[in-house]
C-alpha cells in the first residue's frame, strides 16, 4: 500500500508495463520516484496519491519501463576516439567504400601527421587481411594505423610500415604475427602483438582527446538505456579520463574500471593494482575489477584452442592458438588477486582459454575459500561441454556478448571452416549455460559490435543477425527468452559490478536507474527487439537522455 502520508513523488511514471526484473518479476502499472529513488510501485489509482504540485508526471501510452541497461564489458574511451577519428564500424559495401571512407577522412584532415582510425569489418577483405597497397593507393606518405573491430589487427600502409622499421627481416614478436606475401614482405595487416611494432611510435593520445572521447561516449551510451557499466581496459590514459569527469562531477554512469594486466609482466603487478584500486571510489568510478587477456580470437587463429584449427585442406595444422598469460602464472596471480578482494575479469574466445580461466579461479578457491569477487569470462565462444558445469560450481559468471552468435561472413567464412563441425556447435552456449546453472550476465564489447543492448539481445534471442532477419538461426538450440536477455542486461550485469543492492531492478529503496522504451517488447505487435529506441534514460532520478517524444 503507499502511504498517503508521505512526501510527494518527484517523478510519476504511469500507463504503462513496469517491468521490475525483481526476485518476483513481476510487472506493475506505475513507479514513482523520490530523491533519486524509487519510491514506489504498484497500481496507478494507489500511487496517483503521490502527485504533488511539482511532480513530473509521464503518461507512458502503454510504452514500457525497465531497469536500467548495464553493459559488462565495453570500451567507452576507445568507442569515444572511433567516433572522434576514422571511424569505420558503420560503412558498408565492402573494400572500395572503406577506402573511400578513408580517402574522404584525410583529405577533410589534411594536417594530421597520421591518419589513425577503427572499426574495419575483416569480412571485407580476402583472408580478413587488408593489404599494405590499398592504403598506398590514397596515402602514399602519410602514415596510416587503422585497427579492425575486435583490436586484435591493424592494417597499416607502406609509410607506417617504414617508420616502424618494419621489413622481410623483422622477426614476429611474441603473441604476435606480421602477415606476409609469399616473398616474405610484411603484407599490410599486423596480428595482436605485432601492433605493437606500430604504436610504440604513434602520436600520443592527449589527455583532453581522452576526456572528450569519454564525453562522447557517455552520452553516446545514456540514448542506448545504458546507466552503467564495466570499462573491460583500463590503462594510464583511460584512468586519467575518467578521474578527471569524477571530479568534475560529469561522470553520470556508474563504472567499474578493470585494470589492465600487463600479459609482457609477472606477479610484480599485483601489490600495484591493488594500490590503485586502494585509492578508493572517485565519484561514481571505481577500479576493483582486473582484465585478464588470455587469448586472441578465432578469426586470426589466435583463440587459444585445445585442439589444433584446422587447415584450408580441412586437415588439424599445427596451430593451437596462443595463452597470452602462462596457465600456471595465471592461477598464482587470480589467487593473489582474489585474496585482496579483487575481481578477475576473463577475456576467453577458445575453449583452452575458458578452461584455463575456470583452473585459476579452481585454484583461488581452493587457497582462498569463497570470496564475493564474482569472477566472470567475457566473450565465451568456444566451450567445451566439460566445463559448463564449472560456471556454477565456481561461481564463475559467463558474460556474453551476444550480437556475435549468428550467422555472418566472419563466422561462416572465418571461423567455422577452421574448427570443424563439433566444435562449430559449441559456440556461444548461452542456453547450455543456463541449464548448467551458470550466473549470466551480458556487454556489448563496443567498438568492437554495436553498443544497443536491444540489438545484442535480439540476437541472444533469435540467434540471427539483424542486418539479414530471415536468414537461418545460428544453432537455434542455444537461444534464449527475452525474459532471460533482460534480466542478463540488467541485474545480471548489476550483478557483475557488485550494483545489484542498488541497482539492476527495480524495487522499492533503489536508485531510480531506470529507462523509458517506445514499446512493450513483450507484446504481440511489438516487432524486432533491435527496432525499439529508448526514450528516457534516468539515474538516480535525474534525467541524463531524453528524446522529444517522451511527451
Amino acid at each position: 500500500m503507499v502511504d498517503l502520508a508521505a512526501a510527494p513523488a518527484d517523478l510519476l511514471l504511469t500507463g504503462g508495463p513496469i517491468t521490475t526484473i525483481d526476485a518476483t518479476r513481476r510487472t506493475a502499472e506505475a513507479l514513482a520516484v523520490r530523491g533519486g529513488r524509487i519510491a514506489a510501485i504498484g497500481q496507478a489509482r494507489d500511487l496517483r496519491a503521490l502527485v504533488g504540485p511539482r511532480t513530473r508526471v509521464i503518461d507512458l501510452g502503454g510504452r514500457m519501463v525497465l531497469p536500467g541497461f548495464q553493459d559488462a564489458h565495453i570500451h567507452p574511451t576507445h568507442g569515444g576516439l572511433g567516433r572522434l577519428r576514422c571511424g569505420l564500424n558503420d560503412v558498408t559495401g565492402g573494400a572500395e567504400a572503406v577506402v573511400g571512407h578513408i580517402r574522404e577522412y584525410a583529405d577533410a584532415h589534411p594536417d594530421l601527421p597520421w591518419i589513425l582510425g577503427s572499426g574495419w569489418y575483416m569480412a571485407d577483405f580476402p583472408g580478413g587481411t587488408p593489404s599494405r597497397e590499398l592504403l598506398d593507393r590514397i596515402l602514399p606518405d602519410r602514415p596510416a594505423f587503422l585497427t579492425n573491430r575486435d583490436g586484435h589487427g591493424a592494417w597499416v600502409n607502406s609509410r607506417a610500415l617504414e617508420l616502424a622499421g618494419i621489413d622481410r627481416d623483422t622477426s614476429d614478436p611474441e603473441h604476435g604475427r606480421i602477415e606476409r606475401t609469399p616473398d616474405g614482405e610484411p603484407q599490410g595487416t599486423l596480428h595482436e602483438g605485432s601492433m605493437d611494432l606500430v604504436q610504440r611510435i604513434l602520436p600520443p593520445t592527449t589527455p583532453d582527446e581522452m576526456e572528450r572521447a569519454l564525453r562522447e561516449a557517455q552520452a553516446y551510451l545514456h540514448s542506448l538505456g545504458i546507466t552503467a557499466w564495466q570499462d573491460a581496459w583500463i590503462e594510464e590514459g583511460d584512468d586519467g579520463a575518467y578521474l578527471t569527469l569524477a571530479e568534475r562531477g560529469e561522470l553520470t554512469a556508474r563504472v567499474v574500471g578493470a585494470l589492465w594486466w600487463d600479459r609482457n609482466g609477472g606477479l610484480e603487478q599485483v601489490e600495484a593494482l591493488i594500490a590503485r584500486r586502494d585509492r578508493g571510489a572517485v565519484g561514481r568510478y571505481a577500479t576493483t575489477s582486473v582484465k585478464l587477456m588470455l587469448d586472441g580470437v578465432c578469426e586470426n587463429f589466435t583463440a587459444a584452442m585445445l585442439e589444433p584449427y584446422l587447415g584450408a585442406d580441412g586437415r588439424p595444422s599445427d596451430n593451437a592458438g596462443f595463452d597470452f598469460i602462462d596457465p600456471a602464472l595465471l592461477a598464482e596471480a587470480v589467487t593473489r588477486l582474489d585474496a585482496a578482494g579483487m575481481q578477475p575479469h576473463f577475456h576467453c574466445i577458445g575453449d583452452r582459454a575458458v578452461r584455463n580461466a575456470l583452473d585459476s579461479v579452481e585454484a583461488a578457491r581452493r587457497a582462498n575459500g569463497w570470496s564475493d569477487t564474482r569472477p566472470h569470462i567475457a566473450h565465451i565462444q568456444l566451450i567445451h561441454p566439460d566445463d559448463l558445469p564449472r560456471f556454477r560450481a565456481l561461481r564463475v559468471v559467463a558474460n556474453a556478448q551476444p550480437y556475435w552468435a549468428c550467422h555472418e561472413a566472419q563466422m561462416d567464412d572465418l571461423t567455422i571452416p577452421f574448427l570443424g563441425p563439433e566444435r562449430t556447435g559449441w559456440q556461444y552456449p548461452y542456453a547450455s549455460l543456463r541449464r548448467a546453472g551458470a550466473q549470466l550476465a551480458m556487454g556489448s564489447d563496443w567498438a568492437v559490435s554495436t553498443a544497443d543492448p536491444l540489438l545484442e539481445m535480439e540476437v541472444a534471442v533469435r540467434r540471427v543477425s539483424d542486418e539479414d532477419r530471415d536468414a537461418p538461426p545460428f544453432l537455434p538450440e542455444e537461444r534464449l527468452d527475452l525474459a532471460e536477455a533482460l534480466e542478463a542486461f540488467t541485474i545480471g550485469s548489476a550483478f557483475v559490478n557488485h550494483l545489484d543492492d542498488r541497482t539492476g531492478s527495480l524495487e522499492v529503496g533503489k536508485q531510480a536507474d531506470l529507462i523509458v522504451l517506445d514499446r512493450d517488447l513483450f507484446a504481440s505487435d511489438a516487432g524486432p527487439i533491435g527496432d525499439a529506441r529508448v526514450l528516457l534514460t534516468l539515474i538516480e532520478g535525474e534525467t541524463v537522455f531524453e528524446d522529444p517524444a517522451i511527451g
